[in-house]
């Protein structure tokens, strides 16, 4: 994916943001929770009937999201509750904007269809999220696909500052899901070539 080559190069710059944050008493923590919130108000603009405004915004929230690995890494607080904290808000804070996203549509003429491809494109970004953390959980990698959260974002965001959100949602729609099918097809490919180079699990007497 672009983003994960994109984020290597940007993390090192942002050590140094991390650094400076830290020295105002922000923890990663405080710093995760402030991301949430900024998505909230994002959300509110977009559903008071502002999507240029609050595509705009949308960007700036996101690039937010960074700022709590940042101060983790630069204060030496990486832990594993902080790394759950993290994505589960970040599920959140996707979810809370395309509700802000839903309420808009309904106020127009493209409520029934922008309802459904609101549900079926959160469906999809809550399903590319859960098959790499279950392939995670297995000790496998599942950072495969097409739309990883950083290019949701872009896209949603190009089209709202355009006033065609309907634009973003009809790909998003598509291309979620099969990212999330991608990495299902992924993990059965390397676990298959696994189980081939170990030869079968041992069979449970237990039902015999």
């Amino acid at each position: 994916m672009i983003s994960e080559r994109m984020g290597e190069w940007v993390r090192g710059y942002m050590l140094h943001v991390g650094q400076w944050l830290a020295r105002t008493g922000l923890t990663a923590n405080m710093a995760t929770l402030l991301g949430f919130l900024l998505n909230a108000g994002v959300a509110a603009v977009i559903a008071s009937g502002h999507p240029r405004i609050g595509g705009v915004l949308l960007l700036v929230a996101s690039a937010f999201d960074m700022v709590d690995g940042a101060i983790a890494r630069a204060t030496g607080s990486v832990s594993k509750f902080g790394g759950f904290f993290d994505s589960t808000l970040d599920r959140y804070s996707e979810i809370v904007v395309y509700l802000g996203l839903l309420i808009w549509l309904n106020q127009t003429r493209d409520d029934h269809l922008g309802a459904v491809l609101v549900l079926v494109t959160a469906t999809g970004a809550l399903m590319i999220s859960y098959a790499r953390a279950r392939a995670e959980a297995i000790g496998y990698g599942a950072s495969v696909g097409l739309v990883a959260r950083p290019e949701r974002v872009v896209l949603l965001a190009a089209c709202l500052i355009i006033n065609q959100p309907l634009w973003a949602l009809w790909i998003l729609a598509a291309a979620t899901h099969l990212t999330a099918a991608w990495r299902i097809l992924h993990v059965w490919r390397v676990t298959q070539a696994d189980e081939t180079a170990s030869g079968p699990a041992p069979r449970d007497p237990g039902n015999r």
